[in-house]
């Protein structure tokens, strides 16, 4: 059983995370996590890019957040950044360890990783 100091210092940390994967900021990175997603690994991949933002500090520029099925289930999980101003890239495929590469590159560097990009 946790103290209640315990639950309140539990609420603060997640309080950033739960407020990360809401808003409308200029970058928003979406995870398909339907049943496919789920199945084929986005879980792990969202929450790659919500510790990614977070611990880069870009919480008040990009959001994280996730939807149902994108439909295109055999390139499963799939991730679909939007920038302002820009065209939306799929990234298909997706692994927290090509995650990161895509926060470097993409979201910090402004550069897509066309290597795991699909036109859709």
């Amino acid at each position: 059983m946790k103290t209640l100091e315990e639950l309140a210092a539990i609420r603060d940390r997640m309080k950033g995370r739960v407020a990360l994967r809401e808003g409308s900021n200029d970058i928003r990175i979406v995870v398909g996590m339907a049943t496919c997603g789920i199945a084929a690994g986005a879980r792990p991949v969202l929450n790659t890019f919500v510790e990614e933002v977070n611990n880069a500090g870009l919480t008040g520029e990009v959001t994280v957040t996730q939807t149902g099925c994108i439909g295109i289930c055999q390139y499963e999980p799939v991730v679909e950044v939007y920038k302002a101003g820009e065209e939306k890239v799929t990234y298909v495929k997706m692994t927290s360890e090509k995650a990161k590469e895509v926060m470097e590159k993409h979201i910090k560097g402004g550069k897509p990783v066309t290597e795991y990009t699909i036109n859709i």
